[in-house]
């Protein structure tokens, strides 16, 4: 039986875990780093009599913790990772026949999942870090919620362990669930700030006068956050020559390999050349690990994070200021064994405007994975399923409409094609890159090709994709501090190739070797074919109408076609840069490509002329184009009422008089509610514009010629008779006042306005009204200089209070104008004494 270590704080509440799991079938548990649950809790509950000799999964959002947290849980049971403990990551895996605890990364229970609906050898799922808010691990949670209610006849424990998070929200999603909190054992950090970056510094540059200045103030471990591994590459060369000799620079992320990995977590050895370590790490280290040694943290207070950019499709890496809470826990990493101290790279002030929690990963990346996974599960609409919070549906949408494009869907199912790339652990592209790869007898090229683009490049050697695949291939030199990343490349690369064997090659490929990479690559990223500019060799058009560029002396420079397999830029701006590519032979278009070429006739105005054309396109690039001849007048109507729909009724020759004319009859309409009126808002005219717009565009050739329609006859053609003469006795342009003038009504205002001389409304009680008396006019009482003195819908009132002010400030300034005593038998006049 294991015996949990009384002095980690998680220990007081393991009775508490382990009874409401026998009790109940959901459990949410709250517990800051260092608490001890990642290791401490699946291991209290191996002997529950619930898990009837099933798993116990254990989920973990990165590959570094899983096998770190899975080798912890081994030596506390004094075994070797595989046996009782074991653990499944990308490209590596340590289990048996004995193990019962597995620890894998969130990709891995989708696709157990995927495979096996009822998860029948597994007990219980934990849920940890949950409050990461990963995009698997939400979907993860999602679908074994459906699980339990669709496909289990004995139920899945879900226990669901968080550092920070709003426990009650997962507690009502979990049908609510019991919710435990754990105390942390925490020490105090002292906060050391210090000023924000400027706009010309550099973060390589400043950051390591910190980690010095760490150093030198404090003794013990030093960890330091930076946004991601080209940040720590520089930082790490800027310190080599600058710490003592007994300081060793350990860099920690994703990239580096297990053993290296695990020097930097566990404690230096005893005798060793090192008395002292600073870990360079990215959010990797925030929660999933613990550190031994570290009592001093040194935060940038940046992040790297992939966002999706829903208007170009594309996904970019963006540097942004991390969260209070993202802050609190880097902070709290310093004080876990004793007392510690945390330097920050920015002020107090900025610390106040920090957000309170970082956007969860679901409603802000690409969901093309995601909807292609709910698609294989048999789920059309995401918000079939239960969610914290459900995939928007513009995003959901445009990654449906992806999948489509590439053939993986037809309508809300998935095709032949589609099982295909579903079975397949990679992004849709890829997995479609992969089959179409294997079908054209190019397996080992889209292996290694997609295997490349799901790594990030350290690579450099310009944007043309071969030198890497060299590289990956043997055949080029890779440098000693990328062997690390060549060996995971290629070992993804070998499973990959693995997974395609079985996939038969068609005879009606027709693509040379040559020509190979630039196929595979415009098949995964169509919308990323891109031809350069006339007059230019680094600017580039896009097939999704974006622009793009070349470094100045890349070597692709002035290539006409490329394929792009990796690009990048900064939200807001109108040009991306090419990072990686291949070129791209436009034959393809003719065979291999012949699908992504279309041949539209395009009868359109653009850019305020009448176009109408037979074009050959990819996407946006137009490859060659003809004149359409002899275009009948409905062509001509319809491509110009598209324009005036798609740049608003603001091109047409509106009048004063036309837009009072419109104002009374929408009055008309919405005090009587009558529908003989018609609608003649914004909406409804842009959507019937063919009908009553239509008829009278006949001449119009240019748009000097559209300021010439007869838009009052095509208005008016909408109000049949008698409604022309109920309009005058409803709503009249004018009105009458009691000194005799026909004053205008000004109906696009609400509530209509009348302006009108005081002087010319004494004796009247009542304020004018039109459409049968339901609607008051808004009546504006001017000054002899045609100055609002009084705005009102009460006359009588005015008459009876606040007129013998306006008449005592007024009588001096205008003499020569009448201010009787008593306005109710005063003659009303426009003129003056």
């Amino acid at each position: 039986m294991f015996m949990a270590d009384k002095k980690l704080p998680i220990a007081a509440v393991l009775p508490a875990i382990c009874e409401a799991l026998e009790q109940g079938d959901e459990l949410v548990l709250e517990a800051p780093p260092g608490a001890g649950k990642t290791t401490t809790v699946p291991l209290a509950l191996l002997d529950a009599p619930w898990r009837d000799g099933r798993k116990i999964l254990v989920l973990e959002p990165r590959r570094v913790a899983a096998r770190a947290a899975a080798e912890r849980m081994a030596q506390l049971l004094g075994e070797s990772v595989g046996e009782t403990v074991g653990y499944s990551i990308r490209l590596e895996r340590k289990t048996s026949r004995a193990t019962v605890i597995e620890v894998v990364t969130e990709g891995i229970l989708t696709r157990r999942l995927q495979q096996d609906p009822e998860l029948s050898d597994t007990a219980c799922v934990i849920f940890d870090e949950f409050h990461e808010r990963n995009i698997h691990s939400d979907l993860g949670l999602g679908l074994c919620l459906q699980s339990r209610e669709l496909f289990r006849e004995t139920p899945l424990k879900l226990l669901v362990m968080s550092a920070t998070l709003d426990g009650a929200s997962v507690a009502s999603l979990l049908g609510d669930a019991s919710l435990l909190r754990s105390e942390g054992r925490s020490f105090p950090v002292e906060m050391v700030y210090d000023r924000a970056l400027k706009p010309d510094e550099r973060l390589e540059e400043r950051l390591p006068c910190l980690v010095l200045r760490a150093l030198e103030e404090n003794t013990g471990d030093v960890l330091v956050f930076l946004p991601g591994q080209r940040e720590i590459r520089a930082v790490q060369s800027a310190l080599r020559d600058r710490v003592d000799a007994g300081t060793a620079l350990l860099p920690l992320h994703g990239g580096v390999p297990p053993k290296e990995q695990q020097q930097a977590i566990a404690p230096l050895p005893a005798g060793g050349p090192f008395q002292r370590k600073v870990v360079l790490a990215t959010d990797i280290a925030e929660t999933s690990l613990t550190i031994e040694g570290v009592n001093t943290v040194v935060d940038c207070g940046l992040a790297r994070k992939p966002k999706f950019d829903p208007r170009t499709g594309m996904t970019r890496l963006a540097t942004e200021r991390i969260s209070r809470a993202s802050a609190t826990q880097r902070a709290g990493r310093a004080g876990r064994l004793a007392p510690g101290r945390c330097y920050r790279l920015w002020g107090e002030t900025l610390q106040a405007q920090l957000v309170p929690h970082a956007e969860p990963e679901i409603l802000q990346a690409d969901l093309a994975p995601l909807v292609l996974q709910l698609l294989q599960w048999g789920v059309a609409d995401p918000a079939e399923l239960e969610w914290l919070d459900t995939p928007p549906a513009s995003a959901s949408a445009q990654a449906l409409a992806l999948l489509q494009e590439l053939g993986v869907a037809s309508g809300e199912q998935l095709t032949p094609h589609g099982e295909q790339v579903a079975a397949l652990p990679a992004h849709p592209r890829l997995a479609h890159m992969l089959v179409i790869g294997a079908q054209a007898g190019f397996a080992g090229e889209a292996a290694q090709l997609a295997a490349f683009l799901g790594e990030r490049n350290p690579l450099g050697g310009g944007a043309d994709i071969h030198f890497a695949l060299e590289v990956i291939d043997n055949t080029r030199h890779c440098e000693r501090q990328h062997q690390g990343w060549l060996r995971r490349v290629q070992a993804q690369a070998k499973q990959y190739a693995g997974m395609l064997k079985d996939i038969r090659k068609l005879e009606a490929a027709t693509v040379t070797q040559v020509q190979s990479v630039g196929f595979l690559l415009a098949s995964a990223y169509p919308d990323r074919i891109a031809r350069l500019r006339e007059g230019s060799r680094h600017q580039y058009l896009l097939a999704n109408g974006r622009a793009a560029k070349l470094a100045d002396r890349d070597a692709l420079a002035g290539t006409e076609w490329l394929a792009v397999g990796e690009i990048g830029g900064i939200a807001g701006q109108r040009e991306d840069r090419i990072f990686a590519a291949s070129a791209l032979d436009p034959e393809l278009f003719e065979t291999a490509l012949a699908e992504l070429l279309h041949e539209d006739e395009i009868v359109a105005w653009q850019q305020g002329r009448m176009v109408a054309e037979a074009r050959r396109h990819i996407g946006r690039i137009i490859l060659s184009s003809r004149p359409l001849r002899n275009l009948d007048q409905a062509h001509k109507t319809r491509a110009l009422v598209n324009y005036i729909r798609e740049q608003g009724l603001q091109l047409l020759p509106w009048t004063d008089s036309l837009r009072q004319w419109r104002a009374r009859v929408a009055l008309v309409r919405a005090t009587t509610g009558d529908t003989c009126w018609p609608d003649l808002s914004d909406a409804a005219l842009l959507r019937e514009l063919e009908s009553w717009l239509g008829p009278f565009l006949g001449d119009v050739k240019s748009l000097a010629d559209l300021k010439r329609v007869d838009l009052q006859g095509a208005l008016q053609a909408l109000l049949p008779w008698p409604l022309p003469q109920q309009l005058g006795e409803l709503a009249p342009q004018r009105l009458q006042v009691p000194s005799g003038s026909s004053i205008a009504i000004d109906y696009c205002q609400s509530p209509p306005v009348l302006e009108v001389k005081l002087q010319e409304m004494f004796g009247c009680r009542q304020t004018p009204t039109v459409v049968n008396g339901k609607v008051k006019l808004l009546v504006h009482l001017l000054s002899p200089a045609r100055r609002p003195l009084q705005i009102t819908q009460d006359l009588e009132g005015f008459w009876n209070g606040s007129y013998q002010d306006v008449k005592k400030d007024m009588k001096g300034r205008y003499p020569k104008h009448p201010w009787p005593d008593n306005p109710w038998e005063a003659q009303a006049t426009r003129f003056t004494k």
